[in-house]
C-alpha cells in the first residue's frame, strides 16, 4: 500500500469539511443592551476571590458588607441579589448550596449597599427561613461565597419570603446583565 496516498485523504477531506462549514448559515446571536458585561458589584471589605472578613461570618458580626454597585444598564427595571455558598458537603445538603441572602426587585438606581444594612427592595428566605442576612458557616474547610447581581427587565411578582429557587424561575427570562463577586471563609480553628 501507498503511504503517499493515504496521507492525501486526510488532507482533502480536511478541504471538503471546510467547504462544507462555508455553506452553513449562521445563526445571528442576539443582539444585547449595551453595558451587558459591564456591570460590576465589588465591596471595600475584600477584594473578589479573597477572604471575606470574619466581622461578616456568623461567628462575627452576623453583617453584611458593605457592597457598591457600579454600571447598571439604564434599562433596567429592577436588581437581584443572592449571596450563596454552593460547596456545602452533599452528606449535609443533597444540592451542595446553602442560600445566605436574598433580596429582590431593588431599585435599579442603587449604588451602594451599607455594611448591615438590606437594600432597599423584597427580602427572599435564606436556607435557615430568615428574610435577613446570614453570614458565612461553613461546618469545614475552604467555602466560597458568590454575590450574585441580576438585572432585569421587569419588577418579579413573588412574595416576600421567596427562596432562591422561586426567585430564580420567576426571573428566568428576564435578566439581561449580571455580576458576581466571590469571596472566600474558613472558620478559624478548623
Amino acid at each position: 500500500m501507498d503511504f503517499k496516498k493515504l496521507l492525501v485523504i486526510p488532507i482533502i477531506f480536511a478541504f471538503v469539511a471546510t467547504a462544507f462549514l462555508a455553506f452553513i448559515p449562521q445563526v445571528e446571536q442576539p443582539s444585547l443592551p449595551t453595558n451587558t458585561f459591564s456591570m460590576k458589584i465589588t465591596s471595600s471589605a475584600f477584594i473578589h476571590e479573597q477572604s471575606i472578613p470574619q466581622k461578616y461570618s456568623r461567628t462575627g458580626e452576623n453583617i453584611n458588607p458593605p457592597l457598591s454597585i457600579r454600571d447598571v444598564p439604564e434599562t433596567a427595571k429592577s436588581l437581584v441579589l443572592i449571596m450563596h455558598d454552593p460547596d456545602v458537603p452533599k452528606d449535609l445538603r443533597p444540592d451542595g448550596n446553602f442560600d445566605h441572602w436574598i433580596v429582590f426587585n431593588i431599585p435599579p438606581q442603587t449604588t451602594e449597599i451599607a455594611e448591615g444594612q438590606n437594600p432597599s427592595g423584597t427580602l427572599g428566605a435564606n436556607t435557615r427561613g430568615d428574610l435577613a442576612y446570614g453570614g458565612p458557616n461553613p461546618p469545614y474547610g475552604v467555602h466560597r461565597y458568590f454575590f450574585k447581581l441580576y438585572a432585569l427587565d421587569s419588577m418579579l411578582d413573588v412574595p416576600a419570603g421567596a427562596n432562591r429557587v422561586q426567585v430564580e424561575l420567576a426571573m428566568k427570562d428576564h435578566i439581561f446583565a449580571q455580576a458576581e463577586l466571590m469571596g472566600k471563609y474558613e472558620k478559624e480553628n478548623n
